[in-house]
């Protein structure tokens, strides 16, 4: 369980104005020599944390705070780095993030090294020719991105078929939402030219229009990949979320999200929790069309058991606007193969099943996370909360649209309407900032993407997320796109959405805990709150906001308890001094380093 707050009685103030009584506790850790950012308005900076029980015990100077020092206090000199709140994942897979951190890399750069097609082959090739690997009897990529391929389309099943012509081939686009698959792995998923597109879902054909290209979309992919990780063994799975949750860290997040979960997906993490504290936090918002089985006791509940939890729900609406299949209004400004002008993309569902799914989430009180990508579907999550609340009342739902990235600003005005929490996708603006201007959108829509700007303007919070394994859940590139908005080229995408670097800040800390109604515990630096903290290489309230994606994460730390490190523990980084349990610090650096190493 979560640490129970110490008594009240025991917490100092912030100021620590007073002198401390040889009746304090004295802290399990202090931490010192560098900037420490609260993120909290009333106290912005201070010299000084201590910590106790995995709890802030007390903040503020360095005098008042050494005060709380025992014979056993740890003492941790920070050496000019920075201490911040732990950041919160507003939206992200850290199930699905453990295959990405398994299978092939078929990333660009920065991420990556694949730029065309021949790169991506070989990519996958090195992949399988690793004994370890060829005993899942599949080859599997992630990542790849026909809008940064040289070819500038998506690889062919015969392109596939060079990787491999008896084993099945399958790599997943980086949004997710669609897959190639090589000839192998099409005959054993049953689809041929005689399949039909499932509904939200559609098979890509060669010039014939019937024989699949090997391109599948939405519900067609989906339905392809599920089989495969059903069977998976309950070890095999615990691998994969253990891989995930090592990736997190390793990025400084000490709150994980599974954004769209399976039943098996819930079983497993909780089943983990059961037997081991997780070492960061989980939250699980399982598929509400498949999985609501496991939106229940013991599994949903507003307090983490061992580190993770079930908080809500999860319902998809469109897909991917980089992919060409989210929901608009208005249409592509280049279709994709096979589509004519006027193409728009098109939903998951109708608006009568959007309705019922929404209406349930709210009859059972359950925060709903809603998937819109596309204008189209963002109008029918509103109609649908619209629906709902005249049933039911205007409620606090905390329902959130996750991404919402094409918003127009009415409907930004509409979340703020209905208390629709917007969860946006800045790092768009990056990956694909100039793909979204030249081929998805046009200007003005994709100067608009992810509209943090009109959300600060309204007097709105807002959350930023990265999605992972849809990018790599790299806090700082998505605090970088949030506050720079500029593309891989260095284009300014929307410049006028732009926000502060504080603003950048609290969207991933404390607005994110405000997103899951955790803000008591976390999300800043306060008496009371969980010890839940990242040690930065430098304070990016400092650094020129184009600084922001150098700046390197150096410790995690969940509730006082070290989870990475970037490196071992030496002076030049984070310096454990004065106490005799030194050692402990690096030994549960070098376990966490461990960790890591052996989840990759």
């Amino acid at each position: 369980m979560t640490p129970a707050p110490l008594p009240l009685a025991l917490l100092l103030t912030a100021g620590l104005s007073q002198a401390v009584s040889p009746a304090k506790p004295s802290a399990d850790l202090i931490y010192l020599g560098g900037d420490i950012v609260t993120v909290n308005d009333a106290a912005p900076t201070v010299e000084a944390l201590a910590v106790k029980g995995g709890r802030i015990l007390a903040l503020g100077g360095k005098e008042a705070i050494m005060k709380l020092k025992g014979e056993q206090t740890l003492i941790i000199d920070l050496a000019g780095k920075t201490l911040i709140p732990g950041f919160i994942d507003a939206h992200g897979h850290v199930f699905n993030s453990g295959i990405q951190a398994l299978s092939a890399n078929l990333l660009a750069p920065p991420d990556g090294g694949v730029t065309n097609i021949t790169t991506l082959q070989q990519a996958l090739k090195a992949w399988g020719s690793d004994a370890e690997n060829r005993q899942h009897g599949i080859i599997l990529g992630f990542g790849y991105d026909d809008s940064q391929l040289q070819e500038g389309r998506h690889p062919t099943r015969q392109e596939l078929d060079q990787v491999s012509t008896t084993l099945p081939v399958i790599i997943i686009h980086q949004s997710g939402h669609l897959a190639t698959l090589n000839t192998k792995a099409l005959v054993l998923a049953g689809i041929d030219a005689t399949s039909n597109d499932p509904v939200g879902g559609k098979i890509r054909r060669e010039q014939d229009g019937r024989t699949p290209s090997g391109v599948l979309e939405e519900t067609a992919f989906f339905a392809t990949l599920l089989p495969l990780f059903t069977k998976l063994s309950p070890q095999e799975n615990r691998v994969i979320f253990k891989a995930g949750m090592a990736l997190y860290a390793r990025y400084g997040y000490t709150t994980a999200q599974e954004g769209r979960a399976s039943s098996t997906a819930v079983k497993t993490m909780y089943q983990l929790a059961e037997q081991e504290k997780l070492p960061i936090d989980v939250a699980a918002y399982p598929d509400i069309q498949i999985a609501s089985d496991v939106i229940t006791a013991p599994y949903y509940s507003s307090r983490y058991t061992n580190g993770f939890r079930v908080a809500g729900a999860k319902l998809n609406l469109d897909g991917s606007p980089q992919g060409k299949t989210a929901w608009l209004t208005q249409p592509y400004l280049i279709p994709p193969a096979g589509q004519a002008a006027g193409y728009k993309g098109y939903p998951s569902m109708s608006d009568e099943q959007a309705e019922e799914y929404i209406e349930k989430a709210q009859r059972n009180g359950w925060q709903l996370l809603t998937h819109v990508n596309g204008d189209a579907a963002i109008d029918q999550l509103i109609k649908g909360v619209e629906a709902s609340e005249r049933r039911h009342g205007k409620r606090d739902r905390a329902f959130v649209a996750i991404h919402a990235q094409t918003a127009r600003k009415d409907q930004v005005v509409s979340f703020k309407r209905l208390g629709i929490f917007p969860s946006f996708f800045p790092m768009h603006t990056f990956y694909w900032g100039d793909w979204h201007t030249d081929s998805v959108l046009g200007k003005p829509r994709a100067d608009n993407i992810s509209p943090t700007g009109w959300a600060r303007e309204l007097g709105m919070i807002f959350t930023s997320h990265h999605d992972a394994p849809v990018a790599f859940p790299n806090a700082m590139r998505v605090y970088s796109a949030t506050v720079n908005r500029v593309s891989r080229t260095g284009r300014a995408i929307g410049p006028d959405q732009r926000v502060s670097s504080l603003e950048g800040l609290k969207a991933q800390t404390l607005w994110a805990a405000i997103q899951y109604k955790e803000e008591s515990n976390k999300g800043s630096l306060e008496v009371g709150k969980l010890a839940d903290m990242v040690v930065l290489s430098a304070n990016p309230l400092k650094v020129s906001p184009q600084a922001l994606a150098d700046i390197a994460i150096e410790a995690t730390i969940k509730e006082g308890r070290t989870v990475y490190q970037n490196g071992p523990v030496a002076s030049s980084r984070i310096a454990c001094i004065d106490s005799p349990r030194c050692s402990q610090v690096a030994t549960t650096a070098m376990m966490a380093s461990g960790m890591l190493q052996h989840a990759h």
